[in-house]
């Protein structure tokens, strides 16, 4: 096994499970994920000069700038030249996957391609603890206490963007916004996609993927996890 370290990305649309999966990939292979929304809540509660910015933007319910998220990240990765990692939230549009790309060669980007109907239901059932950025689904991930995040005790938000009415016009700014990015990669074929509606059973595919090309730390059995007939 090639001890190059193994530059990642994933891509996938609010409410795809990128966030359950990020978690898996990180455990089973030691990869550091790297969570643009993570590192945008830890500038802005540092008060650094990005995250005064970006507060600015957020408030007014505008989206972060290229320029800015973009700046931000790549500081995270310049101290991070010697591990292998998953990028998730970055890059989201083709210019900062252009700047991305003039400093790192990405080995793979995995992009989830989930139905409509399937997304739309996660988000009317999915409630965050915006501090931290905590994810709950009331149907399978469920907090301890209905409502609060099971490690402060402080409510938890339905986002107003994950209401019915504001779904269909996110998911699909997203898909508009993220089409030149997938063709990037895709034109570099080091795209792979994985369809479905259960990320239990997007997960085995994903796991044979990353091991073909890093050495898991914490293997797993998934031979009896998928059958082909479960698709």
């Amino acid at each position: 096994m090639a001890s190059k370290l193994l530059r990642a990305v994933i891509l996938g649309p609010p409410g795809s499970g990128k966030g359950t999966l990020c978690q898996r990939i990180a455990k089973n292979f030691g990869l550091q994920h790297l969570s643009s929304g993570n590192f945008l809540r830890q500038n802005i509660k540092s008060s650094t000069e990005a995250g005064v910015l970006a507060k600015q933007y957020i408030e007014q319910g505008l989206p972060v700038p290229d320029e800015l998220i973009t700046r931000v990240m790549l500081s995270e990765l310049e101290k991070r030249t010697t591990h292998n990692w998953l990028l998730d939230g970055f890059p989201r549009t083709r210019t900062q996957a252009e700047a991305l790309d003039k400093i790192y060669d990405l080995d793979l980007v995995i992009t989830l391609n989930i139905p409509f109907e399937t997304l739309k239901d996660r988000l009317n059932t999915r409630w965050i603890h915006p501090p931290s950025g905590r994810v709950y689904n009331m149907e399978f991930n469920p907090p301890n206490v209905s409502g609060i995040d099971d490690v402060t005790g402080e409510p938890l938000v339905h986002q107003e963007a994950d209401k019915p009415e504001a779904v269909v016009s996110r998911l699909r700014q997203y898909k508009d916004v993220a089409k030149p990015v997938i063709e990037r990669y895709k034109s570099k074929g080091i795209l792979h996609t994985f369809s479905g509606t259960e990320t239990n059973k997007i997960w085995p595919y994903i796991y044979t993927l990353l091991s073909t090309r890093i050495t898991p730390v914490h293997p797993e059995d998934t031979s009896q996890a998928f059958r082909p007939e479960d698709s």
